[in-house]
């Protein structure tokens, strides 16, 4: 279906028009609301919730270049997901919360994309879960979702500086992690 006609019919409230959208964009917006949020019922409903903001939003979405219209598109769709869940966190006090994704999301990757980018993407997740809450939220908008670190002030509400440090932080914890995991493979090789 072509995506101009897709977004006008989404933009009219037609309710086929606004489930293709939806079981079209759903696993990268699943994935994109993971980063954030752990626990995969929870997850969901950001999602849900994100995709009712982007419907009742859609009048205000614009776009010049055709031929990126689905790049813009998703990078649209991306910031209302992350913002849903950042909501999400700020209603509770960003308490860390776990799970685990299901294989199923996973299996909705994007065909363009070799198997193993999606393994490289699901241990980087795995490890970024690891960081505390304030930690991997400025991880996941500064390296991740491209934010500046202004940009990451306003959103969360905290200094510039803060989240500087909070990312220089992060970097270091995962730089640990990863050489603790190295050194395990080393031992496991070498028995």
């Amino acid at each position: 279906m072509d995506l101009q006609i897709l977004i006008a019919g989404c933009i009219r409230n037609n309710q086929r028009d606004q489930k293709f959208l939806y079981e079209k964009y759903y696993g990268y917006c699943l994935k994109t609301v993971f980063r954030y949020i752990y626990h995969y019922d929870k997850a969901v409903d950001v999602v849900n919730d994100g995709f009712v903001k982007v419907f009742r939003n859609f009048e205000k979405f614009q776009f010049r270049d055709i031929e990126n219209l689905e790049m813009v598109l998703m990078g649209w769709m991306r910031m209302i997901m992350i913002n849903t869940a950042i909501d999400h966190l700020r209603k509770n006090n960003f308490l860390p919360e776990i799970g685990d994704i299901s294989e199923t999301t996973w299996a909705q990757e994007d065909k363009s994309q070799a198997s193993d980018q999606v393994l490289m993407y699901k241990e980087l997740v795995k490890q970024i879960k690891k960081l505390p809450p304030s930690y991997r939220t400025v991880f996941n908008l500064y390296v991740i979702d491209g934010l500046t670190h202004q940009e990451i002030a306003n959103l969360l509400g905290i200094s510039v500086g803060t989240s500087k440090s909070n990312l220089s932080k992060a970097r270091v914890i995962l730089q640990k992690i990863v050489k603790n995991n190295d050194r395990e493979v080393s031992d496991v090789c070498s028995m």
